[in-house]
């Protein structure tokens, strides 16, 4: 059963959260960051990407980078520019995307349950990413930015979490670059509280949707704190790590597409009579096709659109890896046709997600950059849930999640 606690989160002040809020740390680079942030002494990007402190080219791995990261926390906090509350208690955050709104809310998760597996992850993580984010959760003592979880859908939390929302929020904004609108309610009364952590104590399980390398980094740093401290009790801080939590049925989960610079030595007529032994090919035209369904791909080559669909018996229904689009275009279009083995290693490949659309696709491969594109149908919340309840990992770049969280709303210190 997944164990969660309200925190006494560290907040701005309601007139700053537009000065201090700011992307994700791993969406931008440390230029990007840098412009972003530009002449504002209050941007999150101080913290979470405080090499920008430093002269260009300073490596984001440097150790004084990380001891900036602690100074410009405890600076925040020092000028008022983060606050923390009196009180433990839960918060809503509020996500609106294209006219479509996501509810979350915002939980101390229980370390014990990622290292169990309560808290199911789907994704393969990598060490050197894992220690630069617990690296910066050691030096902060707190976590800075949330990890993202879902949990399936709950018509107590859902009506609860309506009520709320009907009242004005503390925090309302739409940020700068992805035009998305943000909301922060407080749940702040008891009995509220209460039903939270209790609904979700029934849950079986929670599941990491975006994060995975923050989730395992707060959860091994609050393991070590735990052998540290010769009279750990179990209700420390460091026990939680912050996770904004979202009923599954609201999440949108966009296409992740994949663009290559060759064709493997084969002509394009070559490529196209080849696709014809696992997929039903037809051509489009020049307008852009987006797939209508599962197991249709899209290809854009040579200046036109081809609808691939694969055929049966090139997939496995009762296998939730061996069903997934990513899987089939991997094995059987990627793999088998144009060598590409390791898709987290091949420099023939790059990926397109998000919101750039199929506009950027046919760019890229328009200005010869690349050969051909290949879009997918998006995976589904509950592909994602069957496969880390089967305990499988999904292939590389399989999901993309937006809106993304905006980071700097909330902070949970682990002291």
């Amino acid at each position: 059963m997944a164990v969660i606690k309200p925190f006494k989160g560290i907040r701005p002040p309601k007139e700053l959260v537009e000065k201090v809020e700011s992307r994700p740390y791993d969406v931008l680079n440390s230029e990007e960051a840098r412009e972003e942030a530009g002449d504002n002494e209050m941007s999150l990007y101080h913290i979470i990407k405080p090499e920008i402190d430093f002269p260009e080219g300073t490596s984001e791995y440097d150790p004084r980078v990380y001891e900036k990261a602690a100074e410009n926390f405890q600076k925040f906090q020092d000028n008022g520019w983060l606050v923390q509350d009196d009180k433990e208690q839960y918060y809503i955050y509020a996500q609106t995307m294209n006219g479509k709104t996501q509810y979350g809310l915002v939980v101390g998760a229980y370390v014990n349950d990622y290292l169990t597996g309560v808290i199911k992850k789907h994704e393969l993580t990598r060490r050197d990413k894992e220690e630069d984010r617990m690296k910066h959760v050691r030096v902060n003592n707190a976590n800075i930015e949330p990890v993202f979880f879902a949990f399936p859908d709950n018509e107590v939390l859902d009506q609860l979490i309506k009520r709320y929302a009907a009242n004005e929020p503390e925090y309302d904004f739409i940020a700068p670059i992805d035009g998305f609108r943000h909301q922060l309610w407080v749940i702040s009364d008891d009995a509220d509280i209460a039903t939270v952590t209790e609904e979700f104590r029934k849950m079986p399980s929670l599941y990491i949707a975006d994060g995975h390398h923050r989730s395992a980094a707060a959860a091994l740093v609050g393991a070590e704190k735990q052998k540290q401290n010769p009279n750990h009790k179990g209700d420390e801080e460091y026990n939680y790590f912050m996770a904004v939590c979202f009923q599954a049925s609201q999440l949108t989960i966009l296409d992740y597409n994949r663009v290559v610079k060759d064709l493997n030595g084969m002509t394009s007529e070559q490529f196209l009579d080849a696709l014809k032994k696992n997929f039903d090919v037809e051509k489009k035209g020049a307008e852009i096709y987006k797939p209508a369904q599962l197991h249709e791909f899209s290809l854009y080559l040579d200046g036109e659109w081809y609808s691939l669909t694969a055929k049966e018996g090139t997939y496995d229904n009762s296998d939730p890896i061996g069903v997934l689009d990513v899987d089939i275009s991997s094995r059987l279009i990627l793999d088998e046709l144009l060598g590409i083995k390791d898709l987290r290693s091949s420099n023939r490949i790059d990926f397109v997600g998000g919101l750039r659309g199929l506009g950027e696709l046919k760019r890229r491969v328009d200005s010869g950059e690349m050969r051909a594109a290949l879009a997918l149908y998006p995976v589904s919340m509950q592909q994602i849930m069957d496969i880390a309840d089967s305990g499988k990992i999904m292939p590389p770049k399989a999901t993309w999640f937006e809106p993304k969280l905006r980071s700097g709303l909330i902070i949970h210190k682990l002291v």
